[in-house]
């Protein structure tokens, strides 16, 4: 079972920029896709980003194209968020996700192992 921990969230200003981590252990790593979803206060949950388990193909919410970018480190055991021009409506719960054999799927049940979260909040 792949254990999945996310850091790097924090509070930033509009207009700036933050990485998001998230570690993996237990599974083998490279064999999973990994994806990025978010949820803000009275929200659903919605899918950011995601990079496949073979080939590193990633894919982008249209909300976040362009500003975000979301790539892996299989020798580490990690994927990255790097968010870039934050924006007040980027704020929300962070999560990373786990699908086997993955192709970088948007939907959230297609996942298998889920994060904690971690909270990003953009001040305008």
């Amino acid at each position: 079972q792949v254990q999945l921990v996310e850091s790097g969230g924090g509070l930033v200003q509009a207009g700036g920029s933050l990485r998001l981590s998230c570690a993996a252990s237990r599974g083998n790593f490279s064999t999973y896709a990994m994806g990025w979803f978010r949820q803000a206060p009275g929200k659903e949950r919605e899918f950011g980003a995601a990079i496949s388990w073979i080939g590193g193909r990633t894919y982008y919410a249209d909300s976040v194209k362009g500003r975000f970018t979301i790539s892996r480190d299989n020798a580490k055991n990690t994927v990255y968020l790097q968010m870039n021009s934050l924006k007040p409506e980027d704020t929300a719960v962070y999560y990373c996700a786990a699908d086997l054999y993955g192709l970088g799927s948007s939907v959230s049940a297609e996942y298998d192992y889920w994060g904690q979260g971690t909270q990003v909040t953009v001040s305008s």
